[in-house]
């Protein structure tokens, strides 16, 4: 029902802006489509903001590492614990139940400080993601509202927020302007596009 009304009511606004570029004239208001998941692209994205990322990224480095450190050491001694309950499964091979007992504690507690460790630097890399990307996001933001008014559209639709899957991406750059304004945008910072 919720996505029946916001069809029709993303109908409505196209139908809206449609008929009011009608009553306009030649300065009507035109209805755009931009992909923002694009900008982070390496090679046809914002400069800035993929610096930004990659900058993050670098700073988190140390921490990703030593969590898949912790990740490869609790495998291991999950397949120890494994052979050794084959092991005492089989009863060919005798199995010393206090070591494998100690195995079981050593997995557990690697386990408690696994998730301790990555609830820790999931915050932390949040809280360093708003500082970091916040400036440029907001530099991105205005930018798009420059671009717009400049080029005359009234609304411009997000088909990476578009959750429903109402929007599709068509190839018509006079609808889906992503490349466009990239390129206005990394022109703009005076940024060199990667290639």
């Amino acid at each position: 029902m919720n996505i029946f009304r916001t069809i029709i009511l993303t109908s409505f606004t196209v139908l809206l802006f449609t008929i009011g570029g009608y009553s306009q004239g030649p300065t009507a208001s035109k209805v755009g489509v931009i992909n923002t998941n694009s900008f982070g692209d390496a090679k046809g994205g914002i400069t800035k903001y993929i610096a930004a990322l990659n900058a993050l990224n670098k700073e988190f480095a140390p921490a990703q590492t030593e969590l898949e450190s912790l990740v490869k050491r609790l495998n291991d001694i999950s397949k120890e614990i494994e052979t050794l309950r084959n092991q005492a499964a089989s009863g060919t091979v005798p199995v010393n139940q206090k070591a494998g007992q100690a195995k079981v504690d050593e997995a557990e507690k690697l386990q408690r400080d696994l998730s301790f460790k990555q609830e820790d630097a999931k915050a932390r890399f949040e809280k360093r993601q708003r500082v970091v990307l916040a400036p440029v996001m907001e530099e991105i933001a205005n930018a798009l509202e420059d671009y717009a008014k400049q080029n005359g559209y009234a609304i411009i639709f997000d088909v990476a927020k578009d959750q429903a899957g109402l929007l599709i991406m068509i190839g018509d750059d006079k609808v889906e302007i992503t490349k466009a304004f990239i390129s206005y945008y990394n022109a703009r910072s005076g940024a060199v596009p990667a290639k």
